[in-house]
């Protein structure tokens, strides 16, 4: 079986979640004897994320990697390309990049075509709203069927206020040109027949998974008395960073020896980091910014308790990870994630108050962090990327002429 698969992004380089799914699914997919060509934006000149996506595909039995030139990045709004336009030393007015995200996103589907063309393959397998137009194309040309999964929607990632109509358009498109549609939890797939009005016949719920090689990086403590509570994602309103500065308020209120670190970066640290002051913890709180590699293992693992306080979570993988570490997670019911993990204490993300007082008594009993530890690694186990390979295969056959 051979896949013509478009992304965002690859780990090591990558933004989000999409990103580390998109490495383990493909990995997952080699493991299970499955060819896959993955396609992915990279903007002129930046060598290094080119080596970086070659040596990780190389990794992996059956990969081959195709760079399209685009500045195209996960995550991408209309403002961070226009500002990532005014900010360049490259003249983007005399490029053939396009004069704004939506031109971007359809030079970027025109240059699917030819590939399509050219790849022998089964499959189409187009990751989130910027590549459906690319995978519609490759259909067009090919004839070959299409998949589009979701990770994400625009009511996600908005909270359903201020809907972009354009990015709500192309998911609409591309939802009901695909042939099946492969969406990361029922949280999720309830939310694309809602708003997008699509049968659920034709979606196929298939969750994510964790990935198992790690490094052996020591945990850092910020003082041997103190204990962590971690915050790790991107903070932005979908993923709740004000209800966990509130959280925190009330947590230093009964563990005064408790620190919060947020590791991230987006449009609400800002607020976060007023909010914080205004309760009086500012010097409890310390924002790491963007973390990566085994940054990122180091946070999970100086970790007593990680909350995902989200608001609309398609499905969340960081409390897979933070469990992978041996670090109790504490996730919002409105998440994907809270669908497979049966040993996590889950609590709406507007709880403020039960959420402080499960992190409190964490922090403050370890058998109940050990215990938690223990059950959730478990659990664990049993979440493979080579199972949830398996699962897009037997979506694929259904669909393969």
């Amino acid at each position: 079986m051979k896949v013509l698969m478009f992304g965002w992004e690859f780990a090591p380089i990558y933004s989000g979640g999409l990103g580390v799914a998109c490495a383990g699914l493909t990995k997952g997919l080699s493991n299970n004897n499955v060819d896959v060509t993955f396609v992915i934006p990279k903007k002129k000149g930046d060598v290094q994320t080119h080596v970086n996506l070659i040596s990780a595909a190389e990794a992996m039995e059956k990969i081959k990697t195709i760079c399209i030139d685009s500045p195209l990045r996960a995550y991408m709004t209309s403002k961070s390309y226009e500002e990532l336009k005014s900010s360049s030393h490259q003249n983007y007015s005399d490029s053939l990049y396009g004069a704004n995200l939506f031109d971007e996103v359809h030079r970027y589907s025109e240059a699917a075509k030819e590939i399509a063309q050219n790849e022998t393959f089964d499959v189409i397998h187009a990751h989130d709203w910027m590549t459906f137009k690319a995978g519609i194309n490759a259909k067009k040309v090919s004839g070959k069927p299409l998949i589009v999964q979701v990770h994400a929607t625009e009511f996600d990632r908005t909270g359903g206020n201020g809907v972009n109509q354009h990015v709500y358009d192309i998911e609409h498109e591309g939802l009901h040109q695909a042939d099946k549609i492969i969406t990361v939890s029922n949280y999720t797939k309830k939310m694309v027949e809602r708003h997008y009005g699509v049968h659920p016949d034709k979606i196929e719920v298939v969750h994510n998974a964790v990935d198992w090689d790690s490094s052996n990086v020591e945990a850092p403590k910020i003082s041997d008395n103190d204990k962590i509570v971690l915050f790790l994602g991107r903070i932005t309103l979908q993923k709740g960073p004000d209800y966990f500065v509130e959280m925190a308020k009330k947590v230093s209120d009964v563990v005064p020896n408790a620190k919060f670190v947020v590791a991230g970066s987006g449009d609400m640290e800002a607020r976060m980091i007023n909010r914080a002051a205004e309760l009086g913890i500012g010097n409890k709180m310390l924002f790491a910014g963007f973390l990566k590699g085994d940054d990122i293992e180091r946070a999970y693992k100086m970790a007593d308790v990680y909350v995902m306080p989200s608001v609309s979570e398609p499905f969340g993988i960081t409390p897979l990870e933070a469990i992978k570490h041996g670090t109790p997670a504490i996730i919002s019911k409105q998440s994907g994630v809270s669908e497979i993990l049966k040993n996590t204490i889950k609590v709406d993300f507007w709880d403020i108050d039960k959420m402080a007082d499960v992190v409190s008594g964490i922090l403050k009993y370890s058998p109940l962090k050990e215990t938690m530890a223990e059950e959730g690694l478990k659990e664990l186990r049993n979440i493979s990327w080579d199972n949830s390979a398996r699962r897009c295969m037997e979506v694929y056959s259904k669909v393969m002429k």
